[in-house]
């Protein structure tokens, strides 16, 4: 198997993969839940009678509430996004409900001021960058021995490429199920991010250490061929990790309750393109900055 033969159309396959979702992003952006937005998010069962998502809303906007939003969530439940109200103005508002719309009860109610939701955002894009580097500097000192004409730095960066593949990966397709589906964007969506991203490096390294060890052995006399043979020595292990975890997910998502649907989904989402991203990406991209580099002292 010469994946390293094939580098270019993996590579082109990410992109094709990347591009729609990036497309998406830059026309429609994410659709942020109130955890970074602020707002107030309320659950209504509706199980007597039958109500339409206009009417709801209609109802809800007579008694001056303003409703960004409005979804229906399974069978009979709809969840409403209002901005921030006060407990007051919400126990008005649910007790009116109730009496004029047969069988509507209250399922959640959560509020979250605008001070809040924009810490949430500023930590959680620190939080990101932040185990960036810190994954950068890790690899860069853990293969600081490794035998040239391979540097430590460039197997961190290359790490680090691979993981920004998989969180473009979920964030462009959480971008499209966003417009069209109504999916929003909440904090379990940044923890599965951070997930995705110990999953995605601890992919990588065990590939770029099997390519340390047998550049130790045979040396860098054919380091295409090296990688190429690093590679498939781990993809078996690669793969049966990951799918033991991808089926334990699938399990999840059946049987789990609708609270924690779309973080499954985006883990299963970022797993699978770790997994792709580790065996055909990171490694890839070694070779090819070891070609640019010999080419560029020619």
């Amino acid at each position: 198997m010469n994946i390293i033969g094939k580098k270019y159309l993996y590579f082109l396959i990410s992109v094709l993969v990347i591009i729609p979702g990036l497309v998406s992003l830059f026309l429609f952006g994410l659709n942020f839940s109130i955890d970074f937005t602020g707002g107030s998010r309320i659950a209504y069962q509706v199980t007597k009678s039958q109500v339409k998502s206009e009417q709801l809303k209609s109802a809800i906007q007579k008694k001056g509430v303003e409703v960004q939003a409005i979804q229906k969530s399974g069978k009979d439940v709809y969840i409403v996004r209002t901005k921030p109200m006060d407990i007051k103005i919400h126990e008005r508002i649910t007790k009116e409900l109730t009496q004029e719309i047969n069988g509507l009860k209250e399922i959640s109610f959560e509020t979250v001021g605008p001070v809040i939701g924009s810490e949430i955002t500023t930590n959680a894009i620190k939080a990101v960058i932040l185990s960036s580097v810190l994954i950068v500097l890790y690899i860069a000192w853990s293969f600081r021995k490794v035998p040239k004409p391979a540097s430590s730095w460039r197997f961190g960066i290359c790490a680090i490429i691979a993981l920004l593949h998989d969180v473009l990966v979920v964030i462009g397709i959480f971008s499209i199920l966003g417009h069209f589906w109504h999916v929003e964007v909440d904090s379990l969506f940044v923890t599965a991010l951070l997930t995705i991203i110990g999953f995605s490096v601890h992919d990588t390294i065990v590939v770029f250490d099997r390519i340390r060890e047998n550049l130790r052995i045979s040396g860098a006399y054919n380091f295409n061929t090296v990688v190429n043979d690093s590679i498939i020595q781990t993809l078996g292990r690669s793969l049966n990790t990951s799918l033991t975890v991808i089926l334990v997910l699938f399990t999840l998502l059946l049987f789990g309750g609708e609270s924690t649907k779309w973080f499954v989904v985006a883990l299963l989402i970022g797993i699978t393109s770790g997994t792709y991203s580790s065996i055909f990406n990171a490694a890839p991209l070694l070779v090819v900055w070891e070609e640019w580099s010999r080419k560029r002292k020619t």
